[in-house]
């Protein structure tokens, strides 16, 4: 998946703050996140092997675990294998 597409996924609340730093312990970018999501990461732990995000405190846990959802369930809903399993 693409950057693109995995923002296409994306409510616009999650859309926002972009360049901004979601995990401000390690500084990494809300958009590094979606990048490494997009890439394949699809829990908490691989995102922050990947960015080292929620890496310090975990304040931005949730954040991430709500990206991965919205980017994952929405790929997962649109794919042509998940249809056909869910005759």
């Amino acid at each position: 998946m693409t950057y693109e597409e995995a923002l296409s996924c994306l409510p616009d609340l999650l859309k926002r703050d972009l360049e901004q730093p979601l995990c401000v312990c390690n500084q990494v970018i809300k958009s590094d996140v979606i990048k490494a999501i997009a890439e394949g990461a699809q829990t908490l732990q691989q995102v922050q092997q990947r960015t080292y995000a929620s890496d310090g405190t975990g304040c931005c846990k949730r954040q991430i675990q709500a990206l991965i959802k919205a980017i994952h369930d929405d790929n997962n809903a649109h794919s042509p294998s998940s249809a056909s399993s869910q005759m």
